[in-house]
């Protein structure tokens, strides 16, 4: 019986987004997300309705001194006034300690809360599989963490306060009137009722307003970030209008969106005003009408329509609040849609160890597409069908031209992705069956471009293996031979890098990437060998490094100068996603294949 891969499933739509989602089910979403935001939610909801009762009683003491204090059978009490003013002043502030109490518990919550899925959301970011990272563009993945959590900080920094301690006060105040007089309770739900109708109307036509207005932001980040990072490149080929013009469409894009936004939102304020002068309105024509043969005094009106007005003001409130909700909940619901996406490559429940020491590599019948970037329909497959066996300890060269699927092949090796279809074993386990954390200790990957982080080159290295003290750096550093390399520089191991390692050129970029990786003394090595662009000294000594990575673990080298690929013990050929050679250097010239053509290619290119 065939089954649906859920993670397909989502992608393609047949399962649940989060973009489906209702608002109140991404708000429930949410709390689940976050757990400590329900912890202790009811006693902050029990100093929310004291805050609340202590609004109420205002009204009703007023009430009491017009009624028995002022407009009573004998003379005016003072007294009884004065006495309703000091239980007002206490009611008041007590009303004002609890709801200080209940903001600052929620406060503390919300902010503890945004911290941890922040921190979630780094974290699993981190765990997509490399499929995942090359379908969104890095800018929106950005957005998630910064912007779309901003949007959540600013909510609860006022609206999700609103929701709960003005929700509070409608509910006592609804409560203290129909207990008050409940034809004029009536009244006044039944006027201000169809506002609920409004507002839901707006607020569809509202969320999908910020949905895109969201989407839009994220690709505009992505745009400016992209601008941004290659600004040397857009500078030396002078294009910066090009890109100027694409940086504005994005813009234009993103304020279309957010000014579609507003507008709509824009109805929401206005909307409520009205209804809260039909309300009034209403309550004093019926009271009037009613009068005093109805046991209806001018106290109690007064005291109804100061009731009336608390139980209007959070509704007013309420449509300033829910321009920022629904903002809020675009953000959380593009957040969940990260935290939805499966980790990948997904891990057993029961993982196999690897043996020790070096590892051999199986690769039985291997297939993998890519996903196209704008659809779930998988492009043309890059590798095809490829089997062969990598013996433990030895050197191969992978070769091919560009787009021959050399580097892809390394990717599912290190497992960064899994085969569409295929096997991989290492060490003779299923690389499925292998604990993320001993497959990254035991395999390593060194890439085209290094990337390197804006501190020294010690931290730089230092990280690949915990624990690792400087000495351990200066041991390796021996052990490649770049010790030359590190005392031309003006502060060898602490000197800066810069961002992205600018201050360093692209082959001394590749030294410290080797550094890191000889630190982490893996038993598999990947390298996706970059040195086109390296001046003769750095390009000795990267071959100097690498010849001692290599010599003891297994090696598999993404080769674009052929050099490496004739000092290796087996060489493969690529193309168009197959397997068409494979055999010692010496061996493949005298067969004058593919590999010949590519080699002489090489060197005629070299030698000019």
């Amino acid at each position: 019986m065939s089954s649906i891969d859920p993670t397909l499933a989502l992608r393609a739509g047949t399962l649940t987004s989060p973009s489906q989602d209702s608002a109140v089910r991404t708000i429930g979403r949410g709390l689940q997300t976050a757990p400590i935001l329900r912890q202790g939610l009811g006693l902050t909801w029990f100093f929310a309705a004291v805050g609340a009762a202590g609004r109420v009683i205002v009204p009703i003491l007023i009430q009491q001194a017009i009624d028995k204090g002022i407009v009573g059978p004998d003379e005016v009490d003072m007294e009884l006034i004065v006495q309703m003013a000091m239980v007002a002043a206490v009611a008041v502030l007590v009303s004002g300690m609890a709801l200080r109490q209940a903001a600052y518990r929620l406060g503390v919550r919300s902010e503890q809360a945004l911290r941890d899925l922040r921190v979630r959301l780094i974290s699993h970011i981190h765990q997509l599989s490399i499929a995942d990272h090359s379908d969104e563009r890095r800018g929106g993945l950005v957005a998630r963490v910064t912007s779309d959590i901003e949007t959540l900080a600013q909510f609860f920094q006022w609206g999700g306060l609103a929701w709960l301690l003005d929700g509070t006060l409608m509910v006592i105040v609804g409560a203290v009137m129909l207990g008050y007089d409940w034809v004029l309770a009536l009244v006044a739900f039944a006027v201000a009722f169809p506002l609920v109708f409004v507002l839901r109307a707006v607020q569809s036509r509202l969320l999908v307003a910020y949905d895109k207005a969201r989407e839009r932001n994220g690709e505009m980040l992505g745009s400016v970030a992209e601008i941004v990072s290659g600004a040397p490149t857009i500078r030396a080929y002078g294009a910066g209008s090009t890109f100027a013009q694409e940086a504005e469409e994005v813009v234009e894009a993103k304020t279309s969106a957010q000014i579609r936004a507003a507008l709509i939102g824009a109805f929401l304020y206005p909307s409520g005003e009205v209804f809260s002068v039909f309300t009034i309105s209403a309550v004093i024509g019926v009271g009037v009408w009613r009068g005093p043969s109805d046991s209806l005094t001018a106290g109690a009106m007064v005291g109804f329509i100061f009731l009336t007005y608390r139980f209007l003001e959070p509704i007013a409130e309420f449509t300033e609040v829910l321009d920022q909700t629904q903002t809020a909940v675009a953000g959380l619901r593009r957040v969940l849609s990260v935290l939805d996406m499966p980790v990948g490559p997904p891990q057993v429940t029961s993982p196999l160890p690897l043996p020790p020491g070096n590892l051999r590599i199986d690769i039985r019948d291997v297939t993998f597409s890519y996903r196209s970037r704008h659809s779930q329909v998988a492009d043309e497959a890059v590798l095809k069908n490829i089997t062969l066996s990598i013996p433990a300890g030895q050197q191969v060269a992978m070769v091919g031209a560009t787009g021959s699927g050399k580097t892809t092949l390394g990717r599912l090796i290190a497992r960064f992705a899994d085969p569409t279809f295929g096997e991989i074993d290492l060490g003779g386990v299923p690389l499925p069956s292998v604990e993320r954390s001993e497959l990254r200790r035991r395999l390593v990957v060194v890439s085209q471009e290094p990337f390197l982080f804006d501190d020294t080159i010690a931290a730089n290295i230092a990280f690949a293996s915990e624990g690792s003290k400087l000495s351990d750096i200066d041991r390796v550093v021996d052990e490649l031979g770049v010790r030359d390399w590190i005392n031309t520089l003006s502060d060898g191991l602490q000197t800066g890098v810069g961002e992205r390692g600018e201050q360093l050129s692209a082959g001394e970029r590749q030294l410290v990437a080797l550094l890191r990786a000889g630190l982490a003394d893996p038993d598999v090595l990947i390298l996706d060998e970059a040195t086109s662009s390296v001046d003769a000294l750095t390009e000795v000594r990267v071959a100097r490094a690498l010849e001692v990575l290599a010599a003891s673990r297994t090696t598999i080298a993404i080769a674009h100068r052929l050099s490496t690929a004739a000092r290796a013990d087996r060489v493969l050929v690529l193309e168009h996603g197959h397997l068409i050679e494979d055999g010692r250097h010496d061996d493949l010239i005298h067969e004058g294949g593919a590999y010949q053509r590519l080699y002489e290619a090489w060197v005629s290119a070299t030698s000019v």
